[in-house]
């Protein structure tokens, strides 16, 4: 974005001041190209900066002429023009005052009323800077190769007969003095433009590591290599104009210059040195990795080389890092702390490209040495970094030249469950580490500010959306990673957060760190819920204690999507209901994870429960969530099946009424522990006649049925044996898992649920005895198993007596799945008929 763009927008009677020698229906003009011409940076009067402030006059005067003939006030444009000719041409420099004064006039008002202005101007600014600088560079190139030709021209007694230079304001008195000076100024120039290039290479490399966060990257490095390009063509040329003053520069001048020489070359090719592409910063040892380096200057400084120089990665601890960077890597590595295989690759110009890179493409890390840690410092804080060298010699001085360059700090792990740790090692470090520091030192504490920027950036490239974390999102995460509901908003601005709070500290009652809770909250919504956060249907990062505030006094069926605060990689729905009072409650329906919405997804759970009615706070629940519902299957299926599906219910505490058996007593315990999720309240033995038969023949029964009382003894023993043999839909155990209580999650939430028994076929040999099945119960023989399937289908008891699932331990309502099937027969309105 221009800085125009900006300026246009606000009151002009703010900048009436800035245009009284230049109208500011001319800047509008010009808008972009004034914006990119180097005002600022013509300081002084000389040849150089008149030549220059001259040229952008004559530029300035086309571009308004032919703005001009298009435009339908043509002669006020020319007039302006005219005007602007006759005032500054015989001094140009006035012009670039008056409009270097504009241009800081409007810099000023967007700072006051932005703080900051866009980067995009910013880095515009920066690449006029060394543009300009490298213009003068070559100007004294030419200035020096001048005076040097008018010395040797006195010298030789043929000075009066040639043309004094333009560039030169006065003829030369004595160019044995003034050379001397010339290049000592053109030395300083020179190492300014080189700290402008250091600086724009780490600047790169800064962004690079941000990049890991999820921050946008200028990746490409054409520019960048055409400036070193550039910058050390301009060297070329001054070291060949000292040696040849070298005479008139003496013993003692000449040395010192060409060590400042030397060091600028060195500099920049060191730096010049990348790592194009990163390793992974979170590195699982026996894992295949990638990474590549590139060489900028490789192109034009390795041309004679007859064979490729080779390029080495090893993996070094933070401590040897550290010794690398003293020494300015002038130090070679003494020994890799770890086993890498495939290490040394070619380093190889590429014509086309004009590229000078080492493709790193099939790296393995076999090992790593650990070493020593920092008090209670964890093995996923340690840090290191893949070290690349190489030894090339330089054309045409053939001046050999160690290069060396350190990859972005690396996590080494050897098992999946350290990641989650490792990655916050990696995400502390990239957000809050500084340009040249020592390797790998960072702040231990940081302003909640900026942990609230990097915790934007990284959700919003998880998750990869457009819309970020809101201010309230930040209240809520800093009220639980400080432990305090009492501070304003404005209070926590000013606070600062330590890493011990972020990943050491475990939460106030709860079992994980700040860091592992969002983490599971990035997981989730990367899986499961990124259109839904996209559209803003989920509140998210709000408390249980705030979403009761909000729907306390809204209408029944009023509801929201908060993730869940005590689980890690949940969401919840938090909805009003009505008490046995009529008064109002609001319930929270037991989180549901990753693998549950991957089973039933987030839209269709909401369309299955009709107590939900509007999404906080009025927006009707289909209108809010139609788009994400999936299209139910119906009919019969290309093989000739009749289609299932899993409906979601959540039943209240209300709701819930005391079980009780056929005689009207309480319900044996055992029968209690194996009731299973049943799809109606009741089937009287005339509904089950028609049914009964064909199950019967199967030799299993129902998933849906509980164990009742009344059956015949044969029938409780065989179900107690293995209940989950009777199953009219042949799951696998994890599906089965499915339809018990407490919804889809394959491990039961509540500690007093039992523990079932994996689905074992009736025609293979049992293993060995459940836990709570007596050692002594044998399976009966196949001809009693016959009779006891006639005896079942003449006496036609009521095999599924009301079931309802207890409370979860936690508070939450249990949700459950319920899954079509049986053939033909509809058992209520709800089950839609199919068949396996």
């Amino acid at each position: 974005m221009s800085l125009w763009n900006i300026v246009s927008h606000m009151p002009p009677e703010e900048f009436s001041s800035l245009f009284a020698e230049f109208p500011r229906s001319l800047r509008c003009l010009l808008a972009d190209w004034l914006e990119n011409q180097p005002w600022e940076f013509i300081n002084g009067s000389d040849a150089f900066c008149t030549s220059v402030a001259s040229g952008m006059l004559s530029a300035m005067l086309e571009k308004l002429r032919s703005a001009a003939s298009s435009d339908g006030q043509q002669c006020q444009i020319l007039q302006q023009v005219s005007n602007i000719e006759s005032t500054y041409r015989r001094d140009p420099l006035r012009l670039v005052a008056v409009l270097k004064a504009i241009l800081e006039g409007e810099k000023a008002a967007v700072l006051k009323r932005d703080r900051h202005l866009p980067l995009s101007f910013h880095r515009r600014q920066e690449e006029l800077k060394f543009s300009l600088g490298l213009q003068r560079l070559q100007h004294r190139v030419h200035e020096i190769q001048a005076l040097r030709e008018r010395s040797s021209q006195l010298r030789d007694g043929s000075a009066a007969s040639l043309p004094l230079n333009p560039q030169l304001k006065t003829e030369p008195k004595a160019p044995e003095s003034e050379l001397p000076t010339l290049i000592l100024e053109a030395t300083k120039e020179l190492e300014v433009a080189k700290q402008q290039v250091l600086k724009r290479i780490q600047i790169w490399k800064r962004q690079q590591q941000l990049a890991g966060n999820g921050a946008v990257f200028e990746e490409n490095l054409a520019p960048l290599q055409k400036r070193c390009e550039s910058l050390v063509e301009v060297y070329f040329q001054l070291h060949q104009q000292v040696m040849a003053a070298s005479t008139e520069l003496g013993p003692e001048l000449l040395p010192r210059l060409l060590e400042r020489f030397n060091e600028v070359l060195s500099s920049l090719v060191k730096s010049s040195f990348l790592v194009e592409k990163q390793p992974p910063q979170v590195l699982k040892t026996q894992t295949k990795f990638q990474a590549s380096v590139r060489f900028l200057l490789g192109p034009q400084l390795l041309k004679a080389s007859t064979k490729p120089y080779m390029v080495r990665a090893d993996m070094v601890t933070e401590k040897q890092a550290r010794e690398l960077a003293l020494s300015a890597y002038g130090n070679t590595l003494s020994e890799s702390t770890g086993e890498i295989m495939h290490n040394v690759v070619a380093l190889e110009t590429n014509p086309t490209s004009g590229t000078c890179c080492a493709n790193f493409k099939n790296v393995l890390l076999k090992k790593i040495k650990r070493c020593e840690r920092k008090g209670s410092e964890s093995v996923t804080e340690e840090k290191c970094a893949v070290l690349f060298s190489t030894t090339v010699a330089l054309s045409p001085s053939n001046l050999t030249v160690h290069l060396q360059v350190l990859s972005l700090p690396i996590v080494v792990i050897v098992h999946g469950n350290q990641d989650n740790n490792a990655k916050a090692t990696v995400l502390w470090d990239n957000a809050f580490s500084e340009i040249d520091r020592v390797p790998f030192v960072v702040a231990e504490r940081v302003p909640w500010e900026k942990m609230c920027d990097t915790l934007n950036l990284k959700f919003m490239a998880e998750v990869q959306t457009t819309k970020g974390l809101l201010k309230e999102h930040y209240f809520f995460l800093a009220q639980k990673i400080f432990n305090d509901h009492s501070a304003s908003l404005e209070d926590f601005q000013s606070r600062s957060v330590s890493w011990a709070q972020f990943n050491k500290e475990i939460l106030p009652g709860r079992g994980f760190t700040f860091w592992q809770w969002f983490d599971g909250v990035l997981d989730l919504t990367k899986r499961c819920l990124k259109s839904y956060w996209s559209d803003r249907l989920i509140i998210g990062f709000i408390s249980k204690q705030y979403v009761c505030k909000l729907l306390s006094t809204e209408p029944d069926g009023t509801f929201l999507l908060r993730f869940s605060d005590s689980e890690i990689g949940g969401v919840t729905i938090a909805h009003v209901i009505r008490g046995k009072d009529g008064s109002s409650q609001v319930e929270n329906i037991q989180p549901f994870s990753a693998k549950d919405l991957s089973i039933r997804s987030l839209g269709d759970r909401i369309r299955d429960l009709g107590q939900l009615r509007n999404l906080y706070p009025n927006t009707p629940k289909d209108q809010a969530f139609g788009s994400h519902y999936n299209k139910e299957q119906t009919g019969k299926d290309g093989r000739g099946y009749v289609s299932t599906a899993i409906k979601m219910t959540v039943e209240s505490e209300r709701d819930q009424q005391p079980q009780s058996t056929a005689g009207g007593g309480p319900e044996p315990p055992q029968a209690q522990m194996f009731s299973l999720p049943v799809l109606q309240q009741e089937l009287r033995p005339e509904n089950l006649q028609s049914v009964l038969s064909p199950i019967c023949t199967s030799p299993m029964l129902s998933s849906s049925m509980v164990m009742d009382p009344a059956l015949p003894p044969r029938c409780q023993d065989l179900a107690f044996r293995n209940p989950m043999s009777f199953m009219t839909n042949q799951y696998m155990p994890g599906e089965a898992s499915q339809l018990l209580p407490g919804g889809p999650s394959p491990e039961p939430r509540d500690e007093e649920m039992p523990e079932l028994a994996p689905f074992t076929p009736m025609d293979a040999p049992l293993q060995s005895s459940p836990r709570w099945m007596a050692p002594s119960m044998d399976l009966p023989p196949s001809s009693e198993f016959d009779q006891f399937l006639q005896e079942m289908s003449l006496e036609s008891p009521a095999l599924c007596p009301p079931f309802t699932p207890p409370l979860q331990r936690s508070g939450y309502p249990s949700p459950n799945a319920s899954c079509w099937g049986l053939g033909e027969s509809r058992w209520d309105d709800s089950v839609r008929p199919g068949h396996a």
